[in-house]
């Protein structure tokens, strides 16, 4: 059975897709550990539900040693290791252990609208300010710099003239609750190959 842990720092919609992927049985996966960087998060709750251990590591807590306390937990343990709204930036010795073995989910394409300070809703103001047409979101390996992994997969959202960030937002949600789980099940079944940077799918 493939094992992952899931990094939460919210609601975690992202991680409900995987769980009823799991549940649904189109991944054959098991989530071992449900990780949040902030207390009181919805979701922990939605991992409570469904029994999976679940760790609260909180980021002003922990500071800099947060990335190796997930390390210390994770290490040997799991095959992958899924941001999902993880806002946190992982760094150190986890990367290194985990090389090609930790995925994000982006809200955008991309190298566009990405890097530090570029999460949650600030992502959409972007794409509206600079007038794109088309958005979307990005999984990509997680590598030492910040979006800048090799991308596994693209979604596509056209942006609509009376839309608003929350509107766009909403719509790339979409496509990211297809998006992520889609990227496990193909590195789950060994489909991912990683050539430098570009990355090449045998579906």
């Amino acid at each position: 059975m493939f094992k992952i842990a899931v990094l939460i720092s919210g609601g975690g919609s992202n991680l409900q897709t995987i769980i009823d992927g799991i549940e649904n049985n189109h991944l054959n996966c098991s989530i071992e550990y449900v990780i949040s960087d902030k207390a009181g998060t919805f979701g922990i709750e939605r991992a409570k539900k469904h029994n999976i251990k679940t760790f609260v590591f909180e980021k002003k807590e922990y500071g800099d040693a947060l990335s190796g306390k997930i390390l210390e937990v994770l290490d040997g343990k799991v095959d992958l290791i899924v941001l999902a709204g993880y806002l946190s930036i992982l760094k150190g010795d986890i990367i290194k252990r985990f090389k090609n073995r930790i995925i994000n989910i982006h809200p955008s394409l991309i190298p566009s609208f990405c890097g530090k300070g570029m999460y949650g809703i600030k992502v959409h103001e972007k794409a509206l300010e600079y007038g794109v047409k088309i958005t979307g979101c990005t999984v990509h390996f997680v590598d030492e710099g910040t979006d800048t992994g090799s991308i596994i997969i693209q979604k596509a959202v056209e942006v609509h003239d009376n839309d608003t960030p929350e509107t766009l937002q909403k719509r790339v949600l979409v496509e990211e609750h297809k998006a992520l789980p889609e990227a496990i099940k193909l590195i789950s079944e060994e489909k991912v190959k990683v050539e430098e940077r570009r990355i090449l799918i045998n579906r």
